[in-house]
C-alpha cells in the first residue's frame, strides 16, 4: 500500500507543479502588442462633448457604423460579458465609432445599456467616415468594415494607444479583434485578455506606489 502511495504522490506532484507554474504564466504574461500607435482620436467629438483619448486609458474599441442599432445585439453581449466585471477599474472605457448624424440613434442605444449597467464608460464618438477610416486602418488587421463603416470585431487598445491581441492563437494565428457575436469567444479568449492587460497595469501601479513610499 505504501509503495503504491508513494509511486501516486511521485505521479501526481511533478504535474500539479507544470499546471500551477504553467497557470502562472498565462495569468502574469503581458498580451503581446500587435499594432502600435493606433491613431488617436482628435478628430471626434462625443454626446457630451467631453474629450476623448485612447492614450492613459485601456480601451475597447468598436465601429457600429451609420446604424448604430444594427449592433444593439453585439452591444448588450459586450455589456454582460465585458463591461459589467470591469467598468469599476479607473481607466476602462468603451469607444464606439460612428459617423455623425447618428447621434440619437447612439444616445437611443445607450439609454438601452443603461438599463443593463451603467454605461458612463461607454463612449460614443462622432466622425467623418473618412475619421474613422483613418482609424480602422491604422490598426492594421486583417479585416474590413462594411459599408456602413461597421464591423461585429472590437479591439483592445492599451495605455499606450496601442493594439492588443496575439500573435499564436491556436484557431486564427494573429488575433487582432473579437468577434462581439460570438458569446463563446467574448466569455473565454476576450474576457480572459482584457483580465490580463488590467492586471498587467494593476502590478505596474503597486510597484509605482511602493517606490514612492521607499
Amino acid at each position: 500500500m505504501k509503495k503504491y502511495l508513494v509511486l501516486g504522490v511521485l505521479f501526481i506532484l511533478p504535474i500539479t507543479a507544470y499546471v500551477f507554474f504553467a497557470s502562472g504564466v498565462n495569468n502574469f504574461g503581458k498580451l503581446p502588442v500587435i499594432t502600435p500607435e493606433v491613431h488617436e482620436l482628435s478628430n471626434f467629438t462625443t454626446l457630451d462633448g467631453s474629450p476623448l483619448q485612447f492614450k492613459e486609458h485601456i480601451s475597447v474599441l468598436g465601429f457600429f457604423g451609420s446604424n448604430p442599432e444594427t449592433s444593439k445585439a453585439n452591444a448588450f453581449n459586450l455589456t454582460h460579458k465585458i463591461y459589467k466585471k470591469n467598468r469599476q477599474f479607473a481607466d476602462f472605457q468603451f469607444v464606439i465609432l460612428v459617423p455623425k448624424g447618428t447621434e440619437e440613434a447612439a444616445f437611443a442605444l445607450k439609454e438601452k445599456l443603461n438599463e443593463i449597467e451603467d454605461a458612463k464608460n461607454w463612449r460614443f464618438a462622432f466622425g467623418t467616415p473618412q475619421a474613422i477610416n483613418q482609424v480602422f486602418v491604422s490598426l492594421k488587421t486583417n479585416l474590413t468594415l462594411d459599408q456602413t463603416q461597421a464591423t461585429p470585431f472590437v479591439f483592445i487598445i492599451d495605455k499606450e494607444g496601442s493594439l492588443r491581441g496575439r500573435d499564436e492563437d491556436e484557431d486564427v494565428g494573429i488575433l487582432y479583434g473579437f468577434d462581439a457575436r460570438s458569446i463563446a469567444e467574448i466569455n473565454n479568449k476576450m474576457s480572459d485578455d482584457i483580465k490580463v492587460v488590467l492586471a498587467e497595469y494593476r502590478l505596474e501601479l503597486k510597484k509605482y506606489k511602493s517606490k514612492r513610499e521607499i
